[in-house]
């Protein structure tokens, strides 16, 4: 999959958050919680990247809560400086707008931190980041970063 850039500058806010949606930083005494989240509904690598986040000062992993359950997640400046992902939202929860929340909420973490451009690693659903944040396929990224990584 191929990588894409965002201009940073060029963000759109958030929508609103909907009714029992919290988007918030995941904190040091809920890593479990958060791996056992992405290792059970994602995959295990996910996790790792997380660990990673989630061992950082500021944490680098934001976690979405819908009515207090864990519903997604979403990680930045963990895989590589800059950039967005892995992120994710349970099977039950798709379809509320999480996935955008936790998208540009981490975005705008990265622009914070004096980014003028992202990068989603391996992107999965490229219409979904050209539409909701304006990315674009970064010619010949694949595999990028993740070229010669065990599995």
């Amino acid at each position: 999959m191929t990588d894409m850039l965002v201009p940073l500058y060029r963000l759109p806010e958030p929508p609103a958050l909907s009714a029992g949606l919290i988007i918030r930083p995941a904190m040091p005494t809920e890593a479990h919680h958060v791996t056992d989240f992405v290792t059970r509904h994602f995959h295990a690598g996910w996790a790792s990247e997380c660990q990673v986040g989630l061992a950082a000062q500021p944490c680098k992993v934001l976690i979405a809560l819908q009515d207090g359950a864990l519903a997604g997640f979403a990680c930045f400046d963990v895989t590589a400086r800059g950039f967005f992902g892995p992120t994710g939202v349970a099977p039950s929860f798709e379809g509320r707008g999480i996935g955008t929340q936790l998208l540009l909420r981490a975005l705008l973490r990265l622009r914070d931190a004096g980014f003028a451009y992202g990068i989603i690693g391996a992107a999965g659903p490229v219409k979904f980041y050209h539409k909701t944040c304006g990315a674009t396929p970064i010619p010949d990224s694949d595999p990028g970063p993740y070229a010669g990584m065990l599995s």
